[in-house]
């Protein structure tokens, strides 16, 4: 099912209340913007925000074992028992803003058993490392991507209509620069960023890394071909959930660098996801910004965060409730008894 395009009727009619509220015309800036997305998306002059979720989907990446992080890869799983038991960044940010959260197993390497709060949707005990071979099969791709659409519409039903996307996987950031390059033709060494903090020498030794993995598999012919190739469980089912969560019309909360090279493996996909998505922050990851420029992508936040999670979803949230209910409440100019812009 392809994603449905907001019907452009109501765009004069958004503009025109934005415009006649009590203030200069764009003088809330961004959060003008916002809100007009919103009431685009929702088709609503009086859009809501309803029960939001963020999904963390977590997935351990072979890449990992030829020294591209700077932590081992049993953090993955540790972390996220972390979620588990509420002690992660996101769990008191979630918290703090009445966000549910959602802990999903896309490929972790190890065996949560009966662990309570979180998701079993486990492809793989994590990807295998593309210096050597492709990270997964298209086959297992294809199951990702469904797992994700899947997990989408089980939320959908309980009536939320905003959903962010965050992860959990050691490695990943070096997954993600692949799928930026072959996706975009960056040059991949602008796409490899210092990812869990890796020093100098070991940055140095990512890129060669990398470099070696795209010279032996080089640049896949489509979107899945690439995801396989170069991916994580948890990139793929996230890609996969976020064009289920466009295709219900819901507004999707993009993350930073390995959500939004999700999204962009999204993108690639089907392109009018771009009227659903809010990107919530710029990383302080070296490919971010060309990968929002590329996107054409305007971040609601700059606060030079790099941990994922889904934790910069949180944080914008609260501006992007500020944005709808301005929308909703401020006062016009003819309610307010408020002389307008003598023209």
């Amino acid at each position: 099912m392809e994603i449905i395009k907001p019907n452009t009727f109501i765009q004069d009619e958004l503009q025109k209340k934005i415009d006649q509220k009590t203030k200069p015309i764009g003088a809330l800036g961004q959060l003008e913007k916002l809100a007009f997305q919103i009431g685009f998306i929702q088709q609503s002059l009086e859009p809501r925000l309803t029960l939001p979720h963020i999904i963390v989907f977590a997935g351990d990446h072979g890449i990992a074992l030829e020294g591209v992080s700077a932590y081992p890869q049993e953090v993955t799983y540790q972390m996220v028992m972390n979620f588990l038991f509420g002690g992660a960044a996101i769990n008191t940010l979630a918290t703090q803003h009445h966000i549910d959260l959602m802990v999903v197993d896309a490929g972790v390497n190890y065996n949560f058993g009966n662990t309570p709060e979180y998701v079993d949707a486990k492809i793989d005990f994590g990807t295998k490392s593309f210096l050597h071979e492709p990270a997964m099969s298209v086959e297992d791709a294809q199951k990702a991507l469904d797992k994700g659409a899947q997990l989408v519409r089980d939320i959908h039903k309980l009536g939320t209509n905003v959903i962010g996307f965050g992860e959990m996987g050691i490695g990943n950031t070096a997954s993600a620069s692949m799928l930026m390059h072959c996706l975009t033709e960056i040059p991949l060494e602008d796409c490899i960023g210092r990812g869990t903090g890796v020093d100098d020498a070991q940055l140095k030794n990512k890129v060669h890394i990398l470099s070696n993995a795209l010279h032996k598999n080089g640049v896949p012919n489509s979107v899945l071909e690439t995801l396989s190739t170069y991916g994580g469980f948890e990139i793929v089912m996230m890609c996969g959930a976020m064009l289920e969560a466009a295709r219900l019309q819901m507004i999707v909360l993009v993350d930073g660098f390995i959500a939004t090279s999700a999204y962009l493996a999204a993108f690639k996909m089907d392109r009018q996801i771009e009227h659903y998505a809010i990107f919530c922050h710029q990383s302080d990851e070296k490919g971010h910004q060309l990968l929002l420029d590329y996107l054409n992508a305007e971040p609601i936040l700059n606060l030079n965060m790099r941990l994922g999670e889904g934790t910069g979803c949180a944080v914008a949230y609260p501006i992007i409730q500020s944005a709808v209910n301005f929308l909703n409440q401020m006062a016009s100019f003819e309610s307010a008894g408020v002389s307008e812009k003598v023209d």
